[in-house]
């Protein structure tokens, strides 16, 4: 009896070890991928501060401001597509990198930019980078994680972009004294150097790997994130789901003519829309030029809206904290709710006469819409779209939505400006507050619940709520 004592005694040890190594490398995965979420952060939120001061220096007007916050955002909409056929053709890995690549430079060709056509170009560079992070940080996250905790890893990227955003909103204050632009810009050149070389010490992920046939390099990495008697039947689950789909992976884009698959694209798409046409990016994008048409000075907006930036990341991280245990679909609809009623208020204040007692009001509005948007939507739509699509479509059809996400958002990125001049930022708002309210609808009609599921236990459910015949052991 005394041999098995001894061997029990010495597991326990054994097993702590492995837990604790697979915790530190599932966390190291996180923090260096979620770079990319950092980067799309700042390089989305930045443009907030440096705005007031290229406004005076190439002599913007409205629509000139439109174009180059969306220059961006339409790169990256293609960037997103770019994504998504590369996550799937080259790896998670190898993708990013390339993202990085185009980070560096694109950061430093926007803070150089001699003119506007050139600042444009440079954007639109840029926003291939952006793009094709937002599409491959939470695909990459959320192949990696474990099922009872995929929720909170793969939110990790939310909040790593609005930590990106805040970090932005900070350094826009402290450069806005010497009016240093330029520097706000460049400076997203540094993590962008920090994610590539990050990149180098990273594998890929199991399923990528399963999916090129390499085996042992997929069994690698599981036994890095699982107890290494569970690897074995983790192998078989995702070899067993492309198994049954070895035929179809010839063609992606036909798989999506598949009507329940379709159905999942276009509810994928909704998604994505919501997100941005809810108004989340014209706060984001000109938080400060909201402020400064209640008449507060431009170094006093690009402070306050650190604000914002604050309340984002204390939301996200709520949020994370929530909705492994709460859920996806809960989450998004007390967000939606939240935000109408918020926006409401926040379009009458602008009716409001002119004061500092506004202003404040005005600037809580704003927190409070951002702290229901980013607790509860941005987290929930992120996730879902990164675990909703089945593993023989899953970069092609993430891609297409956020194609649509980054479509919309240039769309609202273009039109805010002078919408503001055209009916007032109250009417704007109460634009936004509508689309709030369709939103809500359609996330209570068709949005799915993914919680606590395996990537391809959830697929099979999916299958069977479009009404779609089971697939064939």
């Amino acid at each position: 009896m005394a041999a098995p004592t001894g061997q029990m005694a010495s597991a326990g040890p054994r097993e702590g070890a492995r837990a604790r190594h697979a915790r530190r490398f599932i966390v190291g995965i996180a923090a260096i991928a979620a770079l990319g979420g950092a980067l799309f952060g700042y390089d989305t939120g930045v443009i907030s501060g440096a705005l007031p001061f290229m406004e005076g220096h190439f002599g913007l007007t409205s629509l000139g401001e439109g174009i180059i916050t969306s220059a961006l955002l339409i790169g990256a909409a293609f960037g997103s597509l770019i994504g998504g056929r590369m996550s799937d053709a080259l790896g998670r890995r190898n993708s990013l990198l390339w993202a990085g690549a185009v980070f560096i430079g694109g950061a430093l060709a926007v803070a150089l930019s001699p003119d506007v056509p050139f600042m444009t170009v440079a954007r639109f560079v840029l926003g291939l980078a952006v793009g094709s992070a937002s599409v491959i940080t939470p695909l990459h996250l959320s192949e990696v994680a474990p099922p009872h905790i995929r929720g909170r890893l793969v939110s990790f990227n939310s909040l790593m972009i609005v930590s990106g955003q805040l970090l932005a909103y900070l350094i826009n204050a402290f450069l806005a004294q010497w009016a240093a632009w330029r520097w706000m810009l460049g400076l997203a050149a540094l993590p962008a150097v920090a994610l590539f070389v990050g990149l180098f010490f990273l594998p890929d992920t199991p399923r990528w790997y399963i999916s090129k046939g390499r085996q042992d390099e997929a069994a690698r990495v599981l036994r890095r994130t699982l107890p290494a008697e569970d690897v074995p039947a983790e192998l078989a689950r995702i070899d067993h789901a492309r198994s049954l789909e070895d035929d179809a992976r010839r063609g992606g884009r036909q798989q999506l003519r598949t009507p329940w698959i379709r159905r999942l694209l276009l509810v994928g798409i909704g998604l994505a829309a919501v997100q941005q046409i809810t108004g989340v990016n014209a706060v984001v994008y000109f938080a400060p030029k909201i402020l400064a048409s209640t008449g507060l000075g431009t170094g006093a907006s690009i402070t306050a809206t650190i604000a914002v930036g604050v309340i984002s990341v204390l939301a996200t991280g709520l949020g994370m904290s929530l909705i492994d245990r709460v859920g996806r679909r809960p989450l998004l609809l007390t967000g939606l709710a939240g935000m109408t009623v918020s926006l409401a208020l926040l379009g009458a204040s602008f009716h409001l006469p002119h004061s500092p007692a506004v202003t404040a009001l005005v600037l809580g509005l704003m927190v409070l819409y951002m702290a229901f948007m980013q607790g509860t939507l941005n987290t929930g739509v992120w996730l879902l779209l990164a675990e909703m699509f089945p593993l023989k479509v899953r970069g092609l059809a993430m891609g297409a939505a956020v194609f649509v996400m980054w479509l919309v958002n240039f769309a609202v990125a273009l039109v805010f400006p002078l919408l503001l001049d055209a009916v007032g930022a109250g009417t704007t708002f109460w634009f936004f507050g509508a689309m709030c309210v369709l939103s809500l609808v359609f996330c209570k009609r068709y949005a799915p619940e993914t919680k606590g599921l395996a990537l391809e236990d959830l697929e099979d459910e999916l299958r069977k709520a479009a009404g779609a015949a089971p697939a064939a052991a």
